[in-house]
């Protein structure tokens, strides 16, 4: 996305939340547009390194990228960048291991990469979690696990 169209998205995003909203810290009006396109490349990055069978969270996402608190940006991310549908997105879930809500399809394609559901409906996240022992760089920067 060139910076012009960035701008516009920000601008029409902020715009349209209500004032209660505005002021979340996973918002992109702490970032420049320059950050906005790093953090998106670094999000794809990550999620495209998500082994088969295994998931991680969108905090952890967040983190590797280095906006720890943005967690509800890098859904955001995956769920408005072209190509994205690309990635295993399936294999991004929440702390708790929860998936996208609206998308059911989500536990079938996990399922069928051998993930297992606890009871409650939840990614077995003990069994299945990803934390990889060394992350590469991300965008001329590294970044700890």
């Amino acid at each position: 996305m060139d910076e012009t169209l960035m701008l516009f998205l920000r601008t029409e995003m902020l715009t349209a939340m209500p004032l209660r909203v505005r002021g979340m810290k996973d918002y992109p009006d702490k970032m420049t547009p320059e950050e906005v396109r790093t953090f998106r490349d670094d999000v794809l990055n990550i999620v495209s390194q998500i082994p088969r069978g295994r998931v991680t969270t969108y905090g952890t996402i967040a983190a590797w990228a280095g906006w720890p608190s943005h967690a509800r940006m890098v859904g955001r991310t995956l769920h408005y960048t072209p190509g994205a549908e690309q990635l295993p997105c399936h294999r991004v879930v929440n702390k708790e291991g929860r998936t996208a809500p609206g998308w059911s399809r989500q536990r079938t394609l996990l399922e069928e990469e051998g993930v297992v559901f606890r009871p409650n409906g939840h990614v077995d996240m003990q069994r299945h979690l990803w934390l990889p022992e060394d992350i590469a760089t991300l965008s001329e920067r590294q970044v700890m696990a």
